[in-house]
């Protein structure tokens, strides 16, 4: 794949083998690709917040003229971005895990236990626990009040493991656990970062990622 040159790939939601979003995943975190990820379905209830984003759009069936053509335009307008790629991934990434829980149900089981690594033993971690996950080389870095854990498990599927609406993604190697927030602070340059309540450490939000903490 030319790396160089912009690619649109437009995917049913439905379909046999892989769904359209997971298929989506896999193409948005292959190395150097660069483009954008256009829907195709005929369920309305698949357009969900996150597409509000811009990260993808999506077309409901039967495709109406007009609505492909705002489509093209919207995709024309995208492509001419100079958003660095790596950030641009990022939110697309964060855009399927939440449409993917979305299309999962509220009555879809989330992870609630974790085996974890802790020296040369391996204990079970119960999920509320977790202060955060960030990314460690190839662990994952589990964060307990008093003590730390690594699983193998990678934060891209980490996310659609977990409660969606306790964990949040705020960078491409960084999930926060909600009820462990004490504060989000922006600083001159307008970045955001998270004060813990039983931690010291301060987790940083990315750009791509700065959205799920916007103002009501």
């Amino acid at each position: 794949m030319d790396e160089l040159r912009p690619q649109v790939v437009f995917l049913d939601i439905r379909m046999p083998g892989l769904t359209g979003i997971e298929a989506a995943r896999e193409i948005a975190d292959l190395d150097h690709w660069h483009g954008e990820i256009v829907f195709v379905t005929a369920y309305d209830e698949y357009a969900v917040t996150a597409f509000e984003e811009g990260a993808v759009d999506y077309l409901l069936k039967p495709v109406e003229r007009a609505r492909l053509e705002v489509t093209v335009a919207r995709l024309r307008a995208r492509l001419k971005q100079t958003t660095a790629l790596p950030e641009r991934q990022d939110a697309l990434l964060q855009t399927l895990a939440q449409l993917q829980a979305h299309m999962g149900g509220r009555d879809t089981p989330r992870l609630r236990w974790l085996q974890c690594g802790m020296g040369n033993t391996s204990q079970l971690v119960n999920v509320e626990d977790v202060l955060f996950f960030r990314s460690d080389e190839k662990y994952t870095r589990v964060q307990l009040p008093d003590r730390e854990a690594f699983i193998r498990t990678p934060i891209r599927e980490l996310i659609t493991q977990l409660d969606p609406q306790q964990f949040w993604q705020i960078h491409r190697s960084t999930i926060v656990n909600l009820s462990a927030v004490a504060a989000v602070q922006r600083d001159d340059t307008g970045r955001q970062r998270v004060s813990l309540k039983r931690h010291p450490e301060v987790l940083e939000v990315s750009r791509s990622f700065s959205h799920v903490f916007r103002p009501a």
